[in-house]
């Protein structure tokens, strides 16, 4: 198996839609870039059901990876 790594909300929502997506990476740190493309705003097989996360903190920031979980299971 390879990884392959998808950037952009836009992406991540049409994957997410497609159910192509096995896990989700965000990193959240303490920046206010302004505008933007919310991430979970379009889902359509809503809800997107997001298994535990990894947590791993860091200097300035935190690192989530999450799996993504099948709707019905």
């Amino acid at each position: 198996m390879r990884s392959v790594g998808v950037h952009g909300a836009d992406t991540i929502q049409q994957l997410l839609n497609a159910g192509l997506l096995d896990e989700i990476s965000i990193d959240i740190a303490a920046v206010l870039l302004g505008s933007g493309v919310r991430l979970f705003d379009h889902l359509a097989g809503t809800p997107a059901v997001l298994g535990n996360p990894t947590v791993i903190a860091g200097v300035g920031v935190t690192h989530l990876r999450y799996p993504v979980r099948n709707a019905s299971s």
